[in-house]
């Protein structure tokens, strides 16, 4: 279709909570639908192309991401020219409400999700959890989930003490339990930070023949946020839109972690953790020889003056 797409460059980030809905819900409807689902949650749908993106997104998270203030998915909409179906949420829910679950229910009886040669979930932290939930709403569908949830069932993952205040919430009735909900995926990817314990220990419920789960150790507890900082977030969901995202080429893309400051101070605190000097030394070696990094090169300073004094021998250069 691609029709009117200039819209969706509009600047929604000057805008008070009821007129950036309002505005959003204008936007959407020229393009396609937008349908709120109780007071906490809305559901936004671009009709544009044959491949889908259906991505749940917090308003607060959206504010804080988005330059414009606009769903993740304009920006594949604008770039890719697919079709976009958005669940939004006023904080985190997990999109556990019923008025949630009946909009899934009415797309599978019309075949919504039928009309699209291909279909991507994608959703991080709690957000992740919806993704890997309500894809089984889509078999067939890859799924792209960061730092998920799997459940948040006390009588399974009392461990974590995050989120006490969602005890009270069923995780045990429909879509409830997110690894059970990826077994008609096509393909799920779970990313985590290993050094984040209950992430990692989330991800591990996810082990199934479909999902590869990938580490993404020292990104922390905000990993899309630096995905997203790596310019590397839309080139994932682009290829696993294709087919073509494994492993290895998530290996090839997340060489950009070598530039993000984030992860460089992350690295450098975690070797800062162990005492590991000699490992320290090489790594500001790294970074001051390709980067403007200040920081890095006064480490460098002290480091080696430390090894003056005998503290530890310096690496030899290469």
């Amino acid at each position: 279709m691609q029709e009117n797409l200039e819209i969706l460059d509009e600047d929604l980030s000057g805008l008070k909570p009821a007129q950036w809905e309002k505005r959003l819900a204008a936007l959407t409807e020229e393009l396609g639908m937008f349908q709120p689902l109780g007071p906490k949650h809305c559901a936004t749908f671009l009709d544009q192309g044959n491949t889908l993106l259906v991505t749940f997104e917090t308003v607060q998270g959206i504010h804080n991401l988005s330059k414009l203030a606009q769903p993740l998915g304009f920006d594949m909409v604008k770039s890719q020219g697919w079709s976009h179906l958005g669940l939004l949420s006023s904080g985190d829910t997990w999109f556990r409400n019923d008025r949630v679950f009946g909009f899934f229910d009415q797309l599978i009886d019309d075949g919504f999700f039928d009309e699209f040669d291909n279909v991507i979930f994608y959703g991080a932290g709690p957000c992740g959890y919806a993704a890997a939930a309500f894809s089984v709403a889509a078999p067939g569908a890859t799924v792209v989930a960061i730092q998920p949830q799997a459940t948040l069932d006390p009588r399974m993952t009392e461990w974590d003490e995050r989120f006490v205040e969602m005890r009270r919430v069923s995780f045990t009735d429909r879509y409830g339990y997110a690894p059970d909900m990826l077994d008609a995926a096509k393909r799920a990817f779970v990313f985590y930070d290993p050094y984040e314990r209950l992430d990692a220990m989330h991800a591990a419920l996810f082990a199934r023949k479909n999902v590869a789960r990938l580490r993404v150790p020292n990104l922390g507890a905000a990993v899309q946020t630096r995905m997203i900082e790596m310019d590397i977030l839309s080139s994932i969901l682009e290829q696993a839109a294709s087919g073509d995202f494994n492993e290895a080429e998530f290996a090839r893309l997340f060489r950009a972690r070598r530039d993000n400051s984030s992860y460089l101070r992350s690295l450098m605190g975690r070797l800062d953790q162990f005492d590991r000097p000699f490992m320290q030394v090489l790594l500001c070696r790294n970074v001051v020889s390709r980067l403007s990094a200040p920081r890095f090169r006064r480490r460098l300073q002290n480091l080696e003056k430390r090894a003056a004094e005998g503290d530890f021998e310096l690496p030899s250069s290469l």
